[in-house]
């Protein structure tokens, strides 16, 4: 098990440092073919291919003057080879920080942990949310 929580980890460290140094093709290796994601700004993304066109769109300077962390906040292990995984999601922006609060539902294949079906949300009540929402207040 704590071979498997070290994967995810990386799999998260991997997310994270991709997004701070806006490489799409090393953000989008972790995802299988046939993924779902949400966009913090609600747009519903279905299969590698429209995460990977949305990805290419907006993330090439979509972190310009911003960095993001992900703190796992709880991980459950739905069965041995998938795990739903709630992070703690924090942009530090010109603004001021935001927060998101991501979950993140993740499928072992082959030896190796993939993201699988992912949504992500604002915190409109964290402490430590700026003003205007600087991330997740902007259309996305």
């Amino acid at each position: 098990m704590s071979t498997d929580i070290d994967a995810i980890r990386r799999v998260i460290d991997t997310v994270e440092h991709a997004q701070n140094h806006e490489l799409p093709d090393e953000f989008l290796a972790l995802f299988r073919h046939d993924a779902i994601w949400t966009t913090g700004g609600g747009k519903r993304l279905y299969g590698l291919d429209e995460i990977a066109a949305f990805t290419r769109q907006v993330l090439p300077g979509g972190m310009r003057g911003m960095s993001v962390r992900f703190e796992i906040e709880h991980l459950l292990f739905i069965r041995d080879d998938v795990a739903a995984v709630k992070l703690r999601q924090v942009y530090t922006t010109p603004d001021g920080l935001d927060v998101g609060s991501p979950l993140w539902i993740m499928a072992k294949e082959d030896g190796r942990w993939l993201l699988t079906a992912c949504q992500n949300i604002g915190v409109p009540d964290d402490e430590d949310v700026a003003p205007g929402r600087p991330v997740f207040g902007a259309a996305s």
